[in-house]
């Protein structure tokens, strides 16, 4: 990554990569926006991230993988799926010369957004008891 001053925008951040991986962060923002249109984009940590009544995702670039953070309930109710990925708590890392499992992307974004829209009824439930 050439930048020198940290990005404002996922557009920012996209283009401080070279081609090959600002595709791959390209198709990887695009299958996010499907899976979850309502969500907002913005910038977290330095990374691209979404939310939508709270953080959803978080994605970003490196040397030899796309670093995918869906939270570690996403990782532990995906976990047989993962299993070809590197994981760790609330990551995964999806090597840069094997293509995205998009659809499994997808599934992750949709079970983080149902996740999300649940807590919220939650906390706006014990809001109206009091």
């Amino acid at each position: 990554m050439q930048q020198t001053k940290p990005p404002q925008t996922i557009d920012d951040y996209i283009s401080g990569f070279n081609p090959d991986i600002q595709e791959r962060l390209r198709i990887l923002r695009t299958t996010i926006k499907k899976a979850a249109p309502a969500a907002e984009e913005k910038i977290s940590y330095g990374m691209p991230a979404f939310t939508l009544k709270g953080m959803l995702v978080y994605f970003a670039a490196h040397t030899k993988h796309i670093g995918f953070y869906p939270f570690t309930t996403a990782i532990a109710a995906f976990r047989e799926e993962l299993s070809a990925f590197k994981t760790a708590k609330g990551t995964v890392q999806f090597p840069n010369d094997n293509p995205l499992p998009l659809e499994l992307i997808s599934e992750i974004i949709r079970f983080r957004v149902e996740e999300n829209l649940y807590k919220a009824e939650i906390k706006a439930a014990k809001k109206k008891k009091k």
